[in-house]
Parts: C-alpha cells; sequence; structure tokens
C-alpha cells in the first residue's frame, strides 16, 4: 500500500492523461472517432468522448477490476468506464451492494459516481470494431496494465472475462491458467485474481452470467 496520499492522487492524473493521449494503435483511433462522428440515433446529441478511456474509482484502492474494453456507444460516449451501457448496469449494481459504490447506477459522468476502495481498468483503453482488440493492440495497452499492477499492492483483482484474466495474469508474469467463472489464483506477491464472466449482453441475455453469479464474484473479491 502506497504511504503518500497525495503522491497516488499526482500518478493517477499523470497516468489518466498518458492513457487519454494514446495514439498507439491507428485502428482503434480511427475507430472510436469515427463512431464519434456517426454516433447512434438515440445519442445523436451527445458529444462523444471517442478518446481512450481513463481509469476510474478509488485512486488509492488496493482492489482492481479489469474489463475488457470501452464499449462504442457506452464509455466511448461518456468518456467513463462501464458507464452508459448494460453491462456497467450490471457492474455498478453489484458494486453498489457490495457497499462499494454510492450509487446502483450511472449514464454519464454527470451523475456522481463514486467508487470506493475500488479501481476499475481495462485490457484495452480504446473500443475496438466488433469488441474485439488485436493481439498487437492488447499488447500495446499491456504497458499500460502493467504498470498499474506493479504500481502498489493490490489485494486482490477482479477479472471480467477470458481475455482480462490472461492479460493479469501475462503482466503479473502468472503462468496461463484455465479461465472459468470463480476461478481463482493467489499470486507469489500474495494478490487474489478472480475470474468472472463478463456482463456483456451476450452473457446475461443468454443466461450465461447472472445477477446472483455476479454478485458471488463480487463478494469473493471482497474477502
Amino acid at each position: 500500500m502506497r504511504d503518500d496520499s497525495n503522491k497516488t492522487s499526482l500518478d493517477f492524473s499523470t497516468r489518466n492523461a498518458k492513457i487519454v493521449a494514446c495514439r498507439r494503435c491507428p485502428r482503434l483511433v480511427a475507430w472510436r472517432e469515427e463512431i464519434g462522428q456517426i454516433k447512434r440515433k438515440s445519442f445523436e446529441k451527445w458529444d462523444y468522448w471517442a478518446k481512450p478511456v481513463p481509469d476510474f474509482g478509488d485512486a488509492s484502492a488496493e482492489r482492481l477490476i479489469v474489463g475488457l474494453a470501452p464499449a462504442a456507444h457506452g464509455a466511448n460516449r461518456t468518456g467513463q468506464m462501464f458507464t452508459g451501457d448494460r453491462s456497467g448496469d450490471w457492474l455498478y449494481r453489484a458494486l453498489h451492494k457490495a457497499g462499494a459504490a454510492n450509487v446502483s447506477k450511472a449514464e454519464s459522468i454527470a451523475d456522481g459516481l463514486t467508487l470506493r476502495g475500488v479501481l476499475i481498468t481495462a485490457a484495452c483503453h480504446c473500443a475496438p470494431p466488433d469488441n474485439k482488440p488485436t493481439p498487437d493492440e492488447l499488447r500495446n495497452c499491456g504497458d499500460y496494465l502493467h504498470e498499474l499492477l506493479l504500481s502498489r499492492n493490490w489485494i486482490s483483482v477482479l477479472c471480467l472475462g477470458s481475455i482480462a484474466w490472461e492479460r493479469v495474469l501475462r503482466e503479473l508474469g502468472e503462468r496461463r491458467r484455465p479461465f472459468s467463472h470463480l476461478a481463482e489464483v493467489n499470486t507469489c506477491p500474495g494478490i487474489r485474481i478472480v475470474g468472472s464472466y463478463h456482463p456483456s449482453q451476450q452473457n446475461t441475455f443468454t443466461g450465461r452470467l447472472t445477477e446472483e453469479m455476479l454478485d458471488a464474484a463480487v463478494r469473493r473479491f471482497f474477502e
């Protein structure tokens, strides 16, 4: 745990500024900006963020949630992780039940959502076409994930989906482990890594992931 809260806050702001300014992946830059211009009809009055989405949450947190990537008309629109889409509705409802979020839903940055003891990041900070970043794009963003994972003594990391699970293990230098819902790995530095199916519509609409299952993963994350 860091012993200088002011330094943590400064590092957090500097890191997020670096992420937002990133243009490493030409395909993702073009896609996120194109979506910001075309927009979805229901959001045509929105001024889309259309940049890499920075980390969100408690800057001094000791627990980390890792998602896949911003949704094209979700966080790519709002500029805040898991905000403005149904995946976020599920995640923040679960975090609110756990006492880590002050509200159970956020549709924009202006909704005043705050997190306590939790920071949220992504394996890829830009919205990718078809929600599928390429291996090269994940490697480019891997630098940011690696930096964050090594920045403090995390108690636990919740990986939403198999890609987040694989990237976290890779950036921590751990060997590959099978992914499943509620899979768990305890790393040598003492980090508990918990796996959960991603709260994407593909999983929640089909019943592969239920609210009870997500709540169970979040409870394990906070143990």
